[in-house]
């Protein structure tokens, strides 16, 4: 990540996505905030728990059972287990295991969300949770079991247990007991007290996490949608008057306009788009000929397919959903989502529904819809590029020996099985509620899994990102070659061109593809902004 810090200090209070991104993915080192008052926040509302305990005050989770269990009382001497033995009967999630920078974001958040200070936790809990941050231990966690009601309860086990010496994480490429990673970075297992487990599997932090990367993905992957339009504009020779922006400040959306100012840019010099009045006289001086010759019509338009003069007007509000889903999620990164609460300031003890995933889910579940439309863009562009009825004089599946040769005509095969997959994961998951838990858990967010099918979908869009940019490059260089192009797209051309040659012959393509997924994945396609 270009200009990730070196150093990252948690509070409670300062985390963004783009902070979340750079210790999950460029494993910047994390530290407690150094701040007096945050530590003495922390320790104020543990002191506040050991004093509430000593007076005999019934706190759920602490000294009662759990979820449906509640109105059972827990001795005083089996407090500590009881908080320990969480970690025996939630593991039990399924499933492939969740990615690495995934469980790092989830990591970090419940580190945050614990240095808030309203947890009842020891300093030295949040502290291990860092270590396993910065020796880059990783808990190995699958991605089934949450319902987001108590927050993630099975997966959060599965990263609270590792502080136990328990489980399995990787370390320095390669799976073993947790015991042992621990033992090699020099850290030890720790033996958790009153409400320590409650505190570290209890909110929202993996699907925060997982959603918080998704949106850092999904800011990009707009942007390489924005370029990918521009540059089919060029191989398809249409205008670039819909980009006007006159036109956009009369429809007044932010997003709207910033889209059509980034097109702008890409097509800028560009000697590829048409001018509008041109068609319009050539359009004029064909029709009054064909008139002559008694033909109605003409085999030129005005107007493009909305695919491409849409463009601002269908993916721009993909730009105001970012803004408003990263206001969401940073209120979430960085607020106290476990129950119960410990408040030092008014000496009292809060029972919360602060664990419950809506926000996260609700917002998720929207971008899902955003990702599937840019998925059905894509497709259409495709559509227009492979079919010589609509692509402007380029030859059909844009190879030079068609017939003999099938150029792209199984990338854009490839590419609509993609979208189908986008459409199907699509779906909402929060409406999908159902009681769990002794109807204790009577409603349930399923935040995490509208996170981890947001998260399958801008897999599956990176991809169909990237079989679209080689087919556009293609019909680039059938139209003329990359010296015609707008500035932008050329710096995108050569980037493309770098890893993916001219199909000038059919060949195997899969490991092209690959090599553009990863510069995606890198951000090594550059998109200048408006």
């Amino acid at each position: 990540m270009d200009g990730s810090p070196q150093k990252i200090e948690i509070s409670g209070d300062l985390l963004t996505i783009e902070r979340v991104a750079a210790v999950a993915r460029e494993k910047v080192r994390v530290e407690l905030s150094q701040q007096p008052e945050v530590r003495q926040r922390i320790c104020a509302s543990r002191k506040l728990l050991e004093e509430k305990l000593e007076q005999g005050e019934i706190i759920y989770g602490v000294n009662t059972g759990f979820g449906g269990n509640v109105r059972f009382l827990i001795p005083q001497e089996d407090l500590a287990h009881h908080q320990e033995n969480l970690f025996q009967y939630m593991i039990c999630g399924t499933g492939a295991l969740l990615p690495e920078d995934a469980v790092r974001a989830s990591i970090l958040l419940r580190a945050n969300a614990l240095a808030k200070g309203y947890s009842g936790v020891r300093l030295i809990i949040i502290e291990k949770l860092l270590d396993l941050l910065n020796q880059g231990i990783t808990p190995l966690v699958p991605r089934y079991g949450s319902v987001g009601a108590s927050g993630d309860l099975i997966p959060s086990s599965y990263i609270g247990r590792v502080l136990l010496g328990q489980g399995e994480v990787s370390y320095r490429g390669q799976k073993m007991p947790a015991r042992d990673a621990l033992r090699q970075a020099q850290l030890e297992p720790i033996e958790l007290e009153a409400k320590e487990g409650l505190a570290l599997v209890n909110g929202t932090t993996v699907m925060t996490g997982i959603g918080s990367l998704v949106l850092h993905d999904g800011t990009y992957l707009s942007l390489l949608g924005l370029a990918c339009a521009s540059v089919a504009l060029e191989a398809l020779q249409g205008t670039d008057d819909p980009f006007l922006e006159i036109i956009h400040r009369l429809k007044n959306h932010p997003g709207q306009m910033r889209a059509a100012a980034i097109c702008r840019r890409l097509l800028e010099g560009s000697q590829y788009v048409r001018n509008l009045d041109e068609i319009r006289e050539r359009i004029g001086r064909k029709r009054r000929q064909r008139e002559q010759e008694g033909i109605a019509h003409s085999d030129e338009a005005i107007q493009s397919p909305y695919s491409l003069r849409c463009v601002p007007q269908g993916l721009g509000p993909m730009l105001d959903a970012l803004e408003e889903h990263r206001a969401i999620f940073e209120r979430e990164i960085n607020s106290v989502n476990d129950n119960p609460l410990l408040d030092p300031s008014q000496g009292r003890v809060y029972h919360t529904g602060n664990f419950y995933g809506g926000y996260i889910a609700r917002a998720l579940d929207s971008w899902k819809i955003d990702l599937a439309t840019m998925g059905n863009w894509l497709h259409a562009l495709m559509a227009i590029l492979v079919d010589d009825k609509f692509s402007n004089g380029l030859p059909p599946n844009l190879v030079s020996n068609p017939g003999l040769l099938s150029g792209f005509k199984a990338v854009q095969l490839s590419l609509t099985s993609l979208v189908c997959a986008l459409r199907h994961l699509a779906n909402p998951s929060m409406i999908h509620s159902l009681p769990t838990e002794q109807y204790n858990q009577d409603m349930v967010s399923l935040g995490t899994h509208s996170a981890v099918t947001a998260m399958d979908m801008t897999q599956i869009l990176q991809d169909a990102t990237a079989l679209l940019l080689i087919t556009l490059f293609q019909g680039i260089d059938l139209r003329g070659g990359p010296a015609s192009l707008g500035q932008g797209n050329r710096e995108i051309y050569e980037v493309i061109r770098s890893q993916v040659q001219f199909v000038d012959q059919d060949r195997v393509l899969d490991g092209d593809i690959a090599r553009v997924v990863e510069l995606i994945r890198k951000r090594l396609i550059k998109v200048p902004e408006a």
